[in-house]
């Protein structure tokens, strides 16, 4: 074996792992036995293959094959799919056969190779008739057949659809021997498949709640609350609000964080009115030393100065009273603020929103989680509050 082919299915493994980790994650059940081997999997999307090269043992060199007629037909799906997917043509129209024996070799080498016995995807939840080409090079190498399962692939991109987040899981079964029957293997794959998509993901109560009532016609609402009301008085944060609830629905990440947005600007607006008509709101967890740092930068900057607030530990509320009785300009101070509050809002959101997507198998740990957020919280707030003592 050359230094490229051996470096090349450990690297494909690695990539293809890595992206089905960025779009929702991959788990693997099962490996391939010692020595070459056929293995025969369910087929329902483009995504099949990508999982298959990040669940297959890399010592393995696995190689799929390929319909030549569309894999194969110009140069560069040529390359995509034989540098990055392993594959291998396999002819639709007559002579696929031979192009299967071709790697009876590879396998008593100690080699795997793929294939979609179906042929062609599959509709969600239908497992086709299986072809007997797999079978036929099993024998003709005599090396045994491996069913495997694969779920999530349907979800992640559908059959003529768009990519969109899902768990990607693969389950490897025993090893069957080279004398199966295609209705055999195509049990044994069904079986599979069946029993991963069935498996329940582990999950915890906390984060089903909480993703439920963010999911839930109040869930915005809650969030503009909570920012406007931090705006005028509360002392938590709304980054707080986005750290829990877009851990809990990734999805809704933007649309929280824009309305976290709405709910700051909007109580930052009233509160620098109502400090400009002389109305004193209480601010909890606030220093004179604070509110005299502000009183200097908007002397400085004017209503420039809240640039400052994202990056100095001083609330957003403090910098809005201030500006009233400054007399600061409202629509200079909303514009100023939207571009302050929008950079750490909307990065926050979608930065925690970005952490659930990628932490999507571990949300069984979500209480453990929320305990060490707060923790932090409790934490860098009375750092800050002292610091500025």
């Amino acid at each position: 074996m050359g230094r490229g082919r051996a470096w090349g299915a450990p690297a494909r493994a690695a990539l293809w792992r890595t992206l089905l980790t960025l779009t929702g994650g991959i788990t693997r059940k099962g490996t391939l036995p010692e020595g070459g081997c056929v293995v025969v999997a369910n087929h329902s999307s483009h995504a099949d293959t990508a999982a298959l090269l990040a669940a297959l043992d890399a010592r393995h060199s696995p190689t799929i094959a390929a319909a030549a007629d569309y894999w194969f037909a110009s140069p560069w799906r040529r390359r995509v799919c034989a540098r990055l997917a392993a594959g291998f043509p396999v002819r639709r129209t007559g002579g696929g056969m031979e192009d299967l024996l071709a790697r009876a070799d590879a396998l008593r080498a100690g080699h795997a190779v793929a294939l979609f016995p179906e042929g062609t995807r599959a509709r969600r939840g239908e497992l086709g008739t299986f072809h007997k080409g797999a079978l036929v090079l099993a024998r003709e190498a005599d090396v045994p057949v491996v069913p495997v399962g694969i779920a999530g692939t349907d979800r992640l991109l559908p059959k003529h659809g768009r990519l969109r987040p899902s768990l990607v899981r693969v389950t490897i079964g025993e090893p069957l021997p080279p004398t199966v029957t295609a209705e055999e293997a195509r049990a044994a794959v069904a079986e599979l498949q069946r029993r991963t998509a069935a498996e329940p993901l582990r999950d915890s109560r906390v984060r089903a709640r909480v993703a439920a009532a963010v999911g839930s016609r109040w869930g915005l609402p809650l969030a503009f609350a909570w920012a406007c009301a931090e705006a005028l008085s509360w002392p938590l944060m709304p980054e707080l609000f986005l750290a829990i609830a877009c851990v809990a629905l990734p999805r809704r990440s933007l649309k929280l964080a824009l309305t976290a947005l709405g709910g700051s600007l909007t109580g930052g607006l009233l509160a620098l009115q109502l400090a400009a008509s002389g109305v004193q709101v209480p601010h909890p967890l606030t220093t004179d030393r604070m509110r005299a740092e502000v009183r200097q930068e908007l002397a400085a900057e004017g209503a420039a100065a809240v640039r400052h607030q994202p990056w100095n530990g001083v609330p957003f509320k403090v910098y809005a009273a201030e500006a009233g009785r400054a007399e600061v300009s409202a629509p200079d101070w909303l514009a100023r603020a939207a571009l302050s509050r929008g950079s750490r809002t909307l990065t926050v959101g979608l930065g925690f929103g970005a952490f659930g997507f990628l932490a999507h198998r571990l949300r069984r740990h979500y209480g453990a989680y929320l305990a060490l957020l707060g923790g932090g919280f409790a934490t860098g707030l009375g750092l800050i509050v002292a610091g500025w003592s």
